[in-house]
């Protein structure tokens, strides 16, 4: 994708200091020759029609903006260019508002490449067959109690046969792109985004499973909370509360098509630096970048 003619800015909904940044982007875009709209108050079903009808979409903010932004624009296929305004910024690309400009001009030169990331997609069942409800999640689905710090028992079921049954506080079905968010906060590996695996990591088990699973590529997983269980059983996808699981539900969770797409600027193999200088910030970062053999 070279010709691009469209693009969107979804700024921060509840951060005011990334709507003049938005507003700054699409005048530099116009002056370009780049017709372009800008949302500061949005939501993901609001902004559907217009992503559909873009080239790119550009979200500013921190991963949380990012991951509300690839939600909605995957359904689409429009790739997605963040601006980093928030702590870590693992997933955006311009790492600083003041960056913009340089970065808007390598990607209307065509230097930029797309990278696909894996979602998941979390089906909520009754009596294993009635859809309830269904859900995509960039980082994560997580099956917890509805009361913090109470123990949940649930039985995983990977392909349909039985797994084990885990005794913890939750339960994180993560992508590689999530293994470097909350999995990874729990003590789960650490996957390359380009992995379409689905992590399986326990919160605090006890006397269960104690020990992530990366399950294989195209693996289904099928969560069943038992009838031991004193309180309700929550489905949390990507941070935010998506169901309560009743009688008889449980949630199926696979890999979700399409994938999310971002706009990578730096080289490939960005990854792994980018990874390193966020979680070990005291190395100097102004040593050696490559071995020489």
């Amino acid at each position: 994708m070279t010709d691009i003619r469209r693009i969107g800015v979804l700024a921060h909904p509840s951060r005011p200091d990334t709507h003049p940044v938005a507003r700054d982007i699409a005048a530099t875009l116009g002056r370009r020759g780049i017709h372009c709209w800008v949302h500061t108050n949005w939501d993901e079903d609001s902004v559907g029609p217009d992503v559909a009808c873009s080239d790119v979409v550009i979200a500013i903010g921190g991963d949380g903006a990012m991951l509300r932004a690839a939600r909605v624009c995957a359904e689409h296929e429009v790739p997605v260019l963040g601006v980093n305004m928030g702590w870590l910024g693992f997933l955006t690309e311009i790492e600083r508002p003041e960056d913009c400009v340089a970065g808007l001009d390598k990607l209307l030169a065509g230097k930029f490449w797309i990278e696909k990331r894996m979602m998941l997609q979390a089906t909520v069942l009754e009596n294993k067959q009635q859809v309830i409800g269904s859900f995509r999640a960039l980082n994560d689905v997580v099956i917890s109690g509805s009361v913090f710090g109470r123990m949940v028992q649930i039985a995983a079921y990977i392909d349909k046969h039985w797994a084990t049954t885990y005794n913890a506080d939750a339960l994180i079905m993560s992508t590689p792109t999530g293994s470097t968010a909350y999995a990874l906060a729990t003590g789960g590996p650490i996957l390359p985004p380009e992995l379409r695996n689905i992590l399986l990591v326990p919160m605090a088990p006890h006397l269960s499973m104690d020990r992530p699973i990366v399950l294989s590529k195209g693996a289904v997983v099928d969560i069943e909370p038992t009838p031991e269980n004193r309180h309700n059983v929550v489905l949390t996808v990507d941070g935010r509360v998506a169901a309560e699981l009743g009688e008889n539900q449980h949630i199926c969770v696979r890999s979700a098509a399409p994938e999310s797409l971002f706009v990578r600027l730096r080289e490939r193999n960005y990854f792994y630096r980018s990874l390193l200088d966020r979680m070990e910030p005291r190395i100097n970062r102004h040593g050696p970048r490559r071995m020489t053999f």
